[in-house]
């Protein structure tokens, strides 16, 4: 029995260690008294936006840190901790933050973004920043933008040409060269 219970955790270990190797972005999350259907909405809206969320037991966190980019973190895991991860530097804290923000039971501790260290406060800022996809959409937004106007811009004065021999035509006057 002892050991069936220990092959499971080597396999969580494994598999959070596995998850944690492709992730960007990790947060550290201070968990207190959520409910199971608060937990399953969190992994849910994690789950939406390409992101992960694990409660793990401390020292099987620690274990499955041990060997990747976000070792130095684990003096935070100390009490009800649970860890959302993303490969989007900003997926995981996105979804913390904004959750963090509308119930007090999660808090955010602190994290990791590519192998440097941030506090709370520096997650809370990482998660103001746009995504990949918000960015990729403004920086297309700018560069089609210029097009746009000169396109605009070409096209108004035979716009205007146009509108003024519709106008020509409905008051009657005669067209020139006719």
């Amino acid at each position: 029995m002892e050991r069936a219970g220990r092959a499971r955790k080597e396999d969580f270990v494994a598999s959070l260690r596995e998850s944690l190797e492709g992730a960007t972005c990790l947060v550290v999350t201070r968990q207190s008294g959520l409910t199971v259907s608060e937990v399953t909405e969190l992994r849910r809206q994690m789950r939406s936006a390409g992101a992960g969320f694990k409660v793990a037991k401390n020292r099987l966190a620690r274990r499955a840190l041990a060997e990747t980019p976000f070792a130095q973190l684990s003096p935070l895991f100390t009490g009800p901790t649970a860890i959302a991860y993303s490969a989007d530097a900003v997926a995981a804290a996105k979804v913390a933050v904004e959750f963090a923000n509308r119930n007090d039971k999660l808090t955010i501790v602190g994290g990791g973004l590519a192998g440097r260290e941030l506090d709370a406060a520096g997650i809370k800022e990482l998660a103001s920043m746009p995504s990949l996809e918000e960015g990729r959409a403004r920086l297309l937004g700018l560069l089609c933008a210029p097009a746009a106007r000169l396109a605009a811009l070409l096209m108004t004065p035979a716009g205007q040409m146009a509108r003024l021999l519709a106008a020509r035509a409905e008051s009657g006057e005669e067209k020139p060269g006719a």
